[in-house]
């Protein structure tokens, strides 16, 4: 492969994860319980079980496009794909 294939592959997949990112993070409720967490009722059984539920699966998924988007920026940024 050329230089310029290489580099036209890791940019359309550098727009994917950015992209990709936006959307996983808009997808995730807000950190805060409103006025429930002032009466203690924050604490729930979903609340303590958070890695095994939907919340938790796009928490995993933020964190591996957040290393991807970083990654893909250096190799971008750099002169290592020519």
């Amino acid at each position: 492969m050329t230089a310029t294939v290489l580099k036209t592959i890791v940019t359309v997949a550098y727009i994917l994860v950015c992209v990709g990112l936006v959307i996983v993070v808009l997808m995730q409720e807000g950190k805060t319980s409103g006025l429930g967490a002032l009466s203690g009722a924050a604490d729930s059984y979903w609340s303590r079980n958070k890695g095994r539920s939907q919340e938790g699966i796009l928490v995993r998924i933020t964190r591996v496009l957040a290393v991807l988007f970083v990654v893909l920026s250096v190799v971008l940024c750099t002169n290592w794909l020519g």
